[in-house]
């Protein structure tokens, strides 16, 4: 038994469109048959289950980005401690009254304090020698 190409071409249309109908009738009772399990009480364990890997892949990168912030974070704090107190001479004053205990308590009174302006000749530069320029960070000299 011959098939002719017309005969071919019929078989090859009947049965592109009977499992076209097929495949979408099988995938929305697949669906169908997801939500509902999906929704059940049953699945809830066996959901969580399955998704603990992810919750857990997700709690251990939330982990390093946050030791990352900190370290970044303490790290310019650092530097910004570091260049306000260059700023002040708070490190040169006690440098200095490292010495003399007791010119070593009046210096840590006046900088708790914040009043500086007894000391700042110790720390002040020259006349006619060019102070430092404003960084934009933190607005620090």
């Amino acid at each position: 038994m011959q098939i002719d190409a017309v005969h071919l071409i019929v078989y090859f249309t009947i049965w592109t469109i009977f499992y076209f109908y097929l495949s979408h009738y099988i995938a929305e009772l697949s669906r169908r048959r997801w939500t509902s399990w999906v929704q059940s009480e049953d699945s809830d364990e066996i959901l969580l289950e399955a998704l603990e890997v992810i919750v857990n892949e997700i709690d251990d990168r939330i982990h390093d980005k946050l030791e990352q912030f900190q370290s970044s974070f303490f790290g310019s704090l650092g530097a910004a401690s570091k260049k306000l107190d260059q700023a002040t001479g708070q490190a040169t004053i006690k440098a200095l009254t490292k010495d003399n205990p007791i010119m070593g308590f009046v210096a840590k009174y006046l900088m708790k304090r914040g009043d500086l302006g007894a000391l700042e000749g110790v720390n002040s530069p020259e006349k006619g020698v060019k102070q430092s320029q404003e960084s934009d960070k933190l607005g620090l000299k």
